[in-house]
């Protein structure tokens, strides 16, 4: 179940990392300059993911889960640190 959690949590974050992507590719921000720096972090993310799958497939769920919470602990960090804000609207002055 945790595994699942995991994984579906991951390829969630996968999509954010997708999305702003194209929308970089579509407005002209990710270019020849900085592509290797986006080759790098989509492969990163897809060596996850599928090493998560394939160590699970394997029979090694502790191992699987503990390389999918290389991606999913920050993103969780993240939501909630944008939850936080949301909920306590602070002031920034």
């Amino acid at each position: 179940m945790f595994y699942r959690l995991l994984f579906i949590f991951d390829l969630l974050a996968a999509a954010v990392v997708l999305f702003f992507f194209f929308w970089g590719v579509s407005d002209g921000t990710v270019s020849s300059f900085n592509f290797g720096l986006w080759a790098g972090l989509l492969a990163a993310v897809a060596a996850v993911l599928a090493a998560g799958y394939v160590l699970n497939a394997n029979g090694n769920r502790v191992l699987a889960n503990l390389v999918l919470l290389v991606i999913a602990l920050p993103a969780f960090a993240y939501l909630l640190f944008v939850l936080l804000i949301v909920i306590a609207q602070p002031r920034w002055n």
